[in-house]
């Protein structure tokens, strides 16, 4: 267990000052094996590479591509034309207008950070020239988009499958239920939130023949996660590597055919920050891959069950424990090295309370969302503060209203599986 305690420290020293989570990561195991000493310092190796040569990995570099082409023309824009007009006239319409839009494009990218980058590069302006509080727009930008990693496609719902050995289609579909709750829930915190400041409301007219042209607009973007993952992916005609493909050659022909604004240096650009994106989350994969192997050489999993099944008394007191785990881990780590860390060593406390694999994943991914606009680490929350050229303080006190909200669909999740449709 020291080896573990070693590995450990060496990671979390090494990320307060700074040092990248990958190679804080790989440090840490190094450091653990070392410890070992009757442990060949290749094995690090042979266990980071032995990860990435999953077929499902694949997805990963295609749903961020498919991201950014679609980001970066002119279908993000209808599709917030056409949220606008449904539900912009609300009181908290304009902070409906984001939630919905995220919850279209969760179909896309997979990854909170490409919504909250893409999706805020055009709604947080938007939000503060009809007067709202820049504060405001950061807030709901910053907490929507992290649906983008509950409703599938999910990079991290890929990692957990990978690291779990979950079913990809079976952790998507059982993401569908919860992501749908999270938009709505949120959608009512914006009202509650505008109620509460008197916030203004949108003059968006709606006309059948305004809706019509709008939905024609925004069609195109529906139907990447209506046809393509829904339909392609859940009825078994092609994996999910095979799927990320489609959408990515979708998104070219959308760009080249229809809307006509994809230049040979936006093609390039794309592809040079889709492949950059996509090298950070596998450097994650590799080194996760070999600590979490320390890990359980070390049988950490099993004791971490042992200690909390012995600790509480009740199943709903260890799923609670998990709750609370996830959400400190999530405030300090990324979601991708905490899904592939944190993997191993939750499955054995959950299969010790009956808990299954697929109602862990999603628990899981619901849980470490929060974790991407909760202080001192928060992605989305630094993303969108930066667009907004607000401060994190003044975005963290109109996302308090949205905690609350977070934390009733977690708790949704944790002990309602089958009101929230979580199989397994």
């Amino acid at each position: 267990m020291f080896e573990v305690l070693l590995s450990i420290g060496v990671f979390v020293g090494l990320l307060v000052i700074g040092v990248p989570v990958a190679f804080a990561i790989f440090a840490g195991c190094v450091a653990g094996v070392y410890a070992l000493g009757h442990v060949p310092m290749e094995v690090v190796a042979q266990q980071s590479f032995s990860q990435t040569s999953s077929y499902e990995l694949l997805a990963i570099p295609f749903f961020i591509f498919t991201a950014d082409l679609l980001f970066g023309g002119n279908l993000g824009k209808q599709v917030i034309g056409l949220a606008t007009r449904i539900v912009g006239r609300l009181r908290g319409g304009v902070g409906m207008t984001s939630v919905l839009t995220s919850l279209v494009f969760s179909g896309v990218s997979g990854s909170a950070v490409a919504d909250a980058t893409g999706l805020g590069k055009v709604l947080i302006p938007w939000t503060t020239r009809i007067g709202y509080p820049a504060s405001y727009g950061a807030a709901v930008n910053a907490s929507s988009s992290v649906i983008g990693i509950i409703v599938p496609p999910s990079i991290p719902m890929i990692l957990y499958s990978a690291a779990s050995g979950a079913s990809v289609a079976a952790v998507f579909t059982a993401g569908i239920v919860p992501g749908i709750i999270m938009a709505a829930v949120l959608m009512v915190g914006c009202w509650f939130v505008a109620m509460w400041q008197k916030l203004p409301t949108v003059r968006a007219k709606l006309t059948p023949k305004k809706l019509l042209i709008d939905l024609l607009l925004a069609t195109p973007a529906i139907l990447i996660p209506v046809i393509l993952i829904r339909v392609v992916l859940f009825t078994g005609v092609a994996t999910v590597t095979e799927v990320s493909v489609l959408t990515t050659l979708y998104a070219l022909l959308l760009r080249f055919l229809i809307y006509r604004d994809l230049s040979w240096r936006g093609f390039v650009r794309s592809t040079a920050e889709s492949a950059a994106a996509s090298a950070i989350v596998l450097l994650l994969v590799m080194f996760s891959s070999a600590m979490a192997w320390l890990f359980t050489m070390q049988q950490a999993p099993q004791m971490m069950a042992d200690f909390l099944t012995g600790t509480f008394t009740s199943d709903a007191m260890v799923t609670a424990a998990m709750i609370v785990t996830l959400l400190v881990v999530g405030m300090f780590l990324d979601m991708s090295p905490a899904i592939l860390l944190l993997t191993p060593v939750l499955i054995p406390t959950a299969e010790a309370i009956g808990m299954g694999p697929i109602h862990l994943g999603i628990v899981m991914v619901v849980t470490l969302a929060m974790g991407l606009y909760t202080p001192p680490v928060g992605t989305t929350l630094y993303i969108s503060a930066a667009i907004g050229r607000v401060s994190i303080v003044d975005t963290v006190r109109q996302l308090i209203p949205f905690y609350a909200m977070a934390i009733v669909v977690i708790l949704l999740v944790a002990y309602l599986p089958g009101w929230m449709a979580i199989s397994g």
